[in-house]
């Protein structure tokens, strides 16, 4: 398992968006933006079983995933491993509850008995931090 740098941990403990990519049946990626969290030293995603990536993730669990500040996007990490643990029900909930709390300031209103989280261990991480300024025209 690879190690989480500071920078990459602010990134992962902040309202800032993941790009979680899974690989197709027929290894055609497949891109999603979602709420990511830290649960540990693992990264948190949560999704409804059933879902194109929850079927991608069942199948093989490698996943590549790069998450950019809200507020300064020239700050970015990329991270690519693989499902360690999966939970579901009120576990699954727990972590949607906490994720719900930092995008949204409210807990998650819609609980399902599909829930599932996956909690992915990092094998090779990457941080970027470019010297630009945004400030879009």
């Amino acid at each position: 398992m690879a190690e989480l740098p500071d920078p990459v941990r602010a990134l992962l403990e902040g309202p800032n968006y993941v790009h979680v990519a899974t690989l197709m049946g027929d290894g055609a990626p497949h891109s999603v933006a979602m709420w990511g969290g830290l649960e540990g030293d693992r990264i948190a995603i949560y999704t409804q079983k059933g879902s194109l990536k929850a079927r991608n993730l069942e199948r093989d669990g490698r996943v590549a995933i790069s998450v950019t500040g809200h507020a300064d996007p020239y700050k970015t990490a990329q991270i690519r491993g693989r499902v360690a643990e999966t939970r579901d029900g009120d576990a699954a909930g727990a972590i949607m509850d906490r994720l719900s709390l930092r995008y949204t300031g409210q807990p998650w209103r819609m609980h399902g008995p599909g829930a599932i989280a996956y909690l992915i261990e990092p094998d090779r991480v990457r941080y970027t931090e470019l010297p630009l300024t945004h400030s879009p025209g």
